[in-house]
Order: C-alpha cells, then sequence, then structure tokens
C-alpha cells in the first residue's frame, strides 16, 4: 500500500529526488522552455506537495499548483529510479488525482517538454486519459512544450 505524506521536502530522500529531478529537468529543456520548479517554488501557498512511499521506501513525488479555485496543475511528478517502468508513475497520478478531488479541483492541466527526454511523460499522461490542450495560465505557445488536461468528476 502506498502512503502519502504532504510537504516533507526535509526529508534526506525527498531533498534527493527534487534536487535529481531539478537539475535533469534543467539539462534537458532548452533556455527559455525550463518550467521546472526547484524546492523554493515548491513551498509557496498556492502549491501542495506530496511524497509517496510504499513500505518505508521512496516511490516518488508530486505536487498540485491551484491556478483558479477549480483548475489546478500538476507539478514536479518524479518517480524514483528503483521504482521505474513497474506502474508506479499511474500509481502517482492516481494519488494526485484523489488530492485534487479532495480540493474540488475539477480540471487538471500540466505542461511537459515535447523532447525524447519527455517521451515517458507523454506517455504516462496519455495513458491516465490526458488530452492536448491550449496554453493555460500564464504558459504561452512554445515549440518545446506540450500541453494537457483532463476533466475529473468529484465523487
Amino acid at each position: 500500500m502506498i502512503n502519502s505524506i504532504e510537504g516533507n521536502f526535509e526529508d534526506n530522500e525527498v531533498h534527493k529526488l527534487l534536487t535529481k529531478h531539478f537539475i535533469e529537468l534543467r539539462a534537458a529543456s532548452p533556455k527559455g522552455s525550463t518550467h521546472v520548479l526547484d524546492i523554493t517554488g515548491l513551498k509557496v501557498d498556492s502549491i501542495k506537495f506530496w511524497s509517496l512511499w510504499e513500505n518505508g521506501k521512496l516511490v516518488g513525488c508530486g505536487a498540485l499548483k491551484i491556478l483558479e479555485i477549480d483548475h489546478g496543475e500538476f507539478k514536479s511528478i518524479r518517480v524514483h529510479d528503483d521504482f521505474r517502468k513497474k506502474g508506479y508513475g499511474t500509481k502517482i497520478i492516481e494519488n494526485l488525482i484523489d488530492k485534487a478531488r479532495g480540493l474540488n479541483i475539477k480540471r487538471l492541466s500540466i505542461e511537459t517538454g515535447a523532447g525524447q527526454f519527455f517521451k515517458p511523460a507523454r506517455k504516462l499522461f496519455e495513458k491516465c486519459q490526458f488530452k492536448p490542450c491550449k496554453p493555460f495560465a500564464h504558459y504561452k505557445e512554445d515549440k518545446n512544450s506540450i500541453y494537457l488536461t483532463k476533466l475529473i468528476d468529484n465523487i
């Protein structure tokens, strides 16, 4: 069973995972097209962050940025290397969708890269039924970015 913990940035494993995520995404994104947040950027009031654990091991993490009263954006979704290609990306997305429902979010969106490095992320979001959309919030058209969205019901 996966355990979700909110806002534990100071955990050494979480800190290492987010630092690796930040460094890799910065390196893979062209200048001017990098939208990854560092830990300080994730600590703002409009963002909720969770790390996910299974049997005491960090599986991954993800964040939800509140854009509007019923619209949220996923940020910093990352699967720990030890859990890649085992279905944990979907579990992280499902956990974040449940958290969004609890906050009465009805629409979820995400920006991800258009390059080869981001292909696994695009496949994951497609599997989770996110569909292409126009840029949202502060984003602008950018050949290096893909914008996706999904409507969710609040059961």
